[in-house]
C-alpha cells in the first residue's frame, strides 16, 4: 500500500544553519512574531540570540515561556487565545518537543478556534494556521519535522496525539551547536526517544522503503554518538550526528508512525509524569523482545546498524541482538530501567493496561498483535 510522503517546506540542516532564521522570518513579512520556549532555554541564555535575530529584520518579537515539560492541553489552549488575540504573524518555536508541540497547537487553534481537546485524533484540524518556524535545542523529539503533537490531558491522566498534515512545520533550523548546552540526563533521555522513533518507523506496519532509509541511518548515527554526547557533551561531531540522527529518525516517524513502545509509555507520562523520553526508554526493549518475533529480517538489520556482530548468527539470534544492544544503551546512559525506578507499583498495573490499550492508533501500526494480557505482562515484566 502507497502512504504519503511529506517534509517542512523548507529545512537547514547542519552546523550554522541557524544563520537562515533571518531570512526565513523576512519571507513571511510579519511584523509580529511570538516565540514560543520554556523557562530551561531561557535559564541558558538561548531565546536572547533568536530574539536578537529577528528584531534583526525588523520583525516585532514576544515571548511565551510558560511551556512546561509534557505541556498540558491548558497550556496550548491559553498559547493559542494569545496568538489570536495579539494577531500575531509568525510563531517560532524554539526548545524540545514541548515547545515545539505548543507551538503547533497554538498555530492552528488561532486560526480554528476551540480547545486542542477538539483535534485529538487524525486529521480533524479543517485550516492550516498561523507560519511557524521550528529551531529545536535538543537531539530527540523529531517535532520540527512531524505532523505529530501530544499533550496531557491532567484529568485523565494520560497522554492524546493530534495528528493532521496542518501541523507540519513550514521551517526547520536544526543546528546542532544549540545542543551544547543541553545538560546529560536530557541528552540520554531524547536521544533514546530519537532512537525509538527510528526503530519502531522501520518495523512498523506503515514503513516504507522511502523511510526504511531515514530509519536505518537514524539507528546507524544515533547508537554511534549518544554516549559520547552524553558524557563528553562538548563534542561537537557527537552532537552534529544526534542532530542529523533525531532529524531522521523524525522524517521516518512523520510519515511511518510508531507503535506500542508509545502505546504503553503515554499512560506513564500521563499519571506519573514520567518524561516522554524516559517513559519510552523503560518499554523500548521489552516491547523490542516481544515484537522481534514479527520481523526477524527486519530487527537483524537494527541489531546490525547498532553495531552488534550478526555476522555468522541466524536471522532470530541476530535479531534478538537488538534486544540487547537496547537495554546495554538504556543502561549506559543512565535512564532508569525498572517501572518501580519512576514510582509505579503494582497496583498501577490494571490501570496502565486499559489505558495503553486505548492507544488504537499506536497499536494498530505495531508489527505484532498486542492484547490486554500481553500489554499486562510487558508492564509487570519491567515492574
Amino acid at each position: 500500500m502507497a502512504y504519503p510522503f511529506r517534509l517542512p517546506e523548507v529545512v537547514y540542516l547542519g552546523r550554522g544553519a541557524l544563520a537562515n532564521l533571518g531570512q526565513e522570518v523576512k519571507r513571511f513579512a510579519a511584523s509580529r512574531a511570538l516565540l514560543i520556549t520554556d523557562a530551561g532555554v531561557q535559564a541558558a541564555g538561548l531565546d536572547k540570540k533568536i530574539i536578537g535575530m529577528i528584531e534583526e529584520v525588523g520583525t516585532k518579537v514576544d515571548v511565551f515561556a510558560e511551556v512546561e515539560a509534557e505541556p498540558s492541553t491548558e497550556t496550548v489552549d491559553r498559547a493559542g487565545r494569545l496568538v489570536r488575540e495579539g494577531g500575531y504573524q509568525l510563531l517560532v518555536a524554539l526548545g524540545g518537543g514541548s515547545p515545539m508541540d505548543v507551538t503547533k497547537g497554538a498555530s492552528v487553534l488561532a486560526v480554528n478556534g476551540g480547545s486542542i481537546k477538539d483535534y485529538v485524533g487524525i486529521e480533524l484540524i479543517p485550516q492550516k494556521g498561523v507560519p511557524a518556524i521550528f529551531i529545536p535545542t535538543t537531539a530527540g523529539t523529531g517535532s520540527e519535522v512531524t505532523q505529530n503533537a501530544i499533550f496531557a490531558f491532567k484529568e485523565e491522566q494520560v497522554k492524546k496525539g493530534v495528528v493532521s498534515r496542518h501541523l507540519l512545520p513550514r521551517v526547520a533550523i536544526v543546528d546542532p551547536e544549540l545542543t551544547l548546552s543541553c545538560p546529560p540526563r536530557l541528552t540520554a533521555a531524547t536521544g533514546v526517544d530519537a532512537l525509538v522513533h527510528a526503530v519502531e518507523s522501520y518495523t512498523a506496519l506503515k514503513a516504507t522503503p522511502q523511510t526504511d532509509i531515514y530509519a536505518l541511518e537514524a539507528i546507524r548515527l544515533i547508537s554511534a554518538s549518544l554516549r559520547t554526547a552524553v558524557f563528553n557533551g562538548s563534542d561537537l561531531e557527537a552532537r552534529e550526528k544526534m542532530a542529523l540522527g533525531s532529524f531522521f529518525a523524525g522524517v521516518s516517524l512523520a510519515n511511518a508512525g510508531v507503535g506500542a513502545v508509545h502505546a504503553l509509555a503515554y499512560p506513564l507520562g500521563g499519571k506519573f509524569h514520567v518524561s516522554h523520553g524516559v517513559s519510552n526508554a523503560l518499554l523500548f526493549a521489552p516491547v523490542l523482545e516481544f515484537n522481534c518475533l514479527s520481523n526477524l529480517a527486519k530487527f537483524a538489520r537494527v541489531a546490525g546498524a547498532m553495531g552488534e556482530p550478526v555476522a555468522g548468527k541466524s536471522c532470530r539470534e541476530a535479531a534478538m541482538l537488538a534486544v540487547k544492544a537496547v537495554r546495554e544503551l538504556v543502561e549506559d546512559v543512565g535512564i532508569p530501567t525498572r517501572l518501580r525506578d519512576v514510582g509505579v507499583s503494582e497496583d498501577d498495573i490494571e490501570f496502565l493496561t486499559l489505558s495503553a490499550e486505548k492507544q488504537t492508533r499506536l497499536l494498530s501500526n505495531n508489527p505484532r498483535a498486542m492484547t490486554r494480557k500481553d500489554i499486562e505482562r510487558i508492564y509487570s515484566s519491567t515492574l
